[in-house]
C-alpha cells in the first residue's frame, strides 16, 4: 500500500472514531464537541470528571453496546448505581445537545411543579467544581411531569451591576422555564431528547442586552418547545460562553415518589442539530 493510501485508511479511521456510534445526523463530524455512547464504564478515561462510578447496562441499550442506568432506593436524593459527573467542552456561544433518555415502568413524578434535575451546562464564569444550583448561568434540560423542559437560573447575578436575567429571586431560587405544552414521556420508552441554546448578543455601546437569545426543544425530532427572544445575559459578562457539562441525575430531599431508575444513551454535543440514531434491533 502506497503512502497516499495509507493518508487515506487513517484519516477515514479517524472520522470514523470520531463519529463512533454516537454521530449521527446533520452535523459534520468538526462540529461534535464530544460524544459519549456508554457502552463501558470507564468514562473517566474519555474526558469526564468529578464522578466515581458508572454503572452500564447492555440490554437495556438505545444504540451500541450499552447504556448507563442511574438508579434510585426508596426516600433517596441521589442515585446508587451511577454518579453525577462532568465533562468539559470547548466554549461557545451557541450549543446542541442530544441524547436518549428511558424513564422506568410505573415512573413516578416529584408531586411538584420541579424535579427531577438531569443534565445542564455552565459557562466560562465560573469555574471547573462550581455546583449548578447558585451560578452566573446555569442551563437545565430535565423531563417534568412528563414534560420536556429547559430552563436557566442565574442566582449568582444578584449583586452585579445589571443585576439578575432570569427573574427574581423566590425563596432564593430564580429562573426563566420553557416547557414543551403536551407530555412527552411514556414510561419505559426510549425518548431523543435534543436541545438548542444560543447567548444573546450584548449592545455594548448602549451597556444592554439584545433579546436575541434561543432556546429550542425536540423529542424524537417534533419540535416542542422554541422561543427566539431570550437574554441570558448582560454587559457585566461581555465574554460568557458555555465550557461545561454536568449529567446529575438529582431528586430534592422529600421529592423522589418511590424506587425507581431512568436510563441514558448517545449523549452528543455540538456546534449543529444532531440528528438520529438508528435503534438497537
Amino acid at each position: 500500500m502506497n503512502t497516499g493510501s495509507v493518508l487515506i485508511l487513517l484519516s477515514a479511521i479517524a472520522v470514523q472514531a470520531l463519529i463512533g456510534s454516537s454521530y449521527a445526523g446533520e452535523s459534520k463530524p468538526g462540529n461534535v464537541l464530544f460524544s459519549e455512547s456508554f457502552d463501558n464504564g470507564e468514562l473517566l478515561k474519555r474526558g469526564w470528571y468529578d464522578g466515581s462510578q458508572f454503572k452500564i447496562v447492555q440490554d437495556r441499550a438505545y444504540a451500541g453496546k450499552g447504556c448507563i442506568e442511574y438508579r434510585w432506593k426508596d426516600n433517596a436524593t441521589n442515585p446508587y448505581t451511577s454518579s453525577g459527573a462532568r465533562h468539559p467542552i470547548e466554549a461557545v456561544d451557541e450549543l446542541f445537545i442530544r441524547y436518549y433518555l428511558r424513564l422506568s415502568a410505573n415512573w413516578g413524578w416529584s408531586g411538584r411543579s420541579y424535579h427531577p434535575h438531569l443534565t445542564h451546562f455552565l459557562t466560562t464564569e465560573n469555574g471547573m467544581w462550581h455546583g449548578p444550583a447558585r451560578s452566573h448561568l446555569t442551563l437545565y434540560i430535565e423531563p417534568v411531569n412528563g414534560k420536556l423542559r429547559l430552563g436557566a437560573t442565574d442566582m449568582e447575578n444578584e449583586n452585579m451591576p445589571h443585576g439578575l436575567t432570569q427573574g427574581p429571586l423566590r425563596g432564593g431560587y430564580n429562573g426563566k422555564l420553557y416547557d414543551s405544552n403536551d407530555v412527552v414521556f411514556i414510561d419505559d420508552q426510549w425518548r431523543c431528547i435534543e436541545a438548542q441554546f444560543k447567548l444573546n448578543t450584548l449592545d455594548m455601546e448602549r451597556d444592554t442586552p439584545n433579546r436575541d437569545g434561543v432556546v429550542r426543544g425536540w423529542v424524537d425530532n417534533k419540535l416542542v418547545i422554541e422561543h427566539t427572544d431570550i437574554v441570558f445575559r448582560t454587559t457585566d459578562f461581555p465574554k460568557m460562553k458555555w465550557n461545561q457539562f454536568l449529567l446529575t441525575p438529582y431528586f430534592g430531599p422529600g421529592l423522589l415518589p418511590h424506587a425507581q431508575a431512568l436510563w441514558i444513551d448517545e449523549l452528543v454535543v455540538g456546534r449543529s442539530r444532531i440528528g438520529h440514531l438508528p435503534k438497537n434491533d
